[in-house]
């Protein structure tokens, strides 16, 4: 009888511990790694082929950094959203592939880098491609999304 009380308490208190745990070992999320942000990247890039501005705003955290080419550093996501509005305009292309991508062994920060394409047209109708190379700092934030950070880019000949 004693062995039977004591499986039984053992057993509560089981229950007790896993019921006061929010989130249990086995429900917990995997490890992000560089097929995370290199996912995130695909998911990021659509975003801005659907929604424009909005939804390429929509990756930045609200303290991102943006470092454009040949302008000033560009700090906070409003601040970086007021010259995005290219991306709303009929006939404004922006795509990107990333090249490499790595994540850091806490597995809350990691880095993109790879090429871009953005397609326009002058003011004469002809279509203008520029072409470039990219880097961007992605952190894990408080809710467990992934938020770019930094963001840079530079303009320069196809690769």
């Amino acid at each position: 009888m004693k062995s039977f009380l004591i499986v039984l308490v053992a057993a509560g208190l089981t229950v007790i511990i896993a019921a006061l745990n929010p989130r249990p070992l086995a429900l917990a999320s995997p490890k992000a790694s560089a097929d995370t942000l290199r996912q995130l990247e695909g998911e990021f890039m659509k975003a801005t082929a659907e929604r424009g501005s909005a939804g390429y705003m929509s990756y930045y955290a609200d303290d991102s950094v943006e470092v454009p080419n040949g302008g000033p550093i560009i700090q906070g996501k409003v601040n970086i959203a007021k010259g995005m509005g290219f991306l709303d305009q009929k006939g404004n292309h922006l795509t990107w592939t990333p090249v490499g991508a790595d994540i850091s062994a806490s597995g809350d920060l990691g880095y993109t880098y790879g090429t871009y394409e953005f397609r326009s047209k002058d003011k004469g109708g002809k279509l203008v491609i520029d072409h470039g190379k990219y880097t961007s700092i992605w952190k894990k934030q408080q809710d467990g999304s992934w938020k770019v950070v930094l963001d840079m880019g530079n303009a320069g000949p196809a690769q």
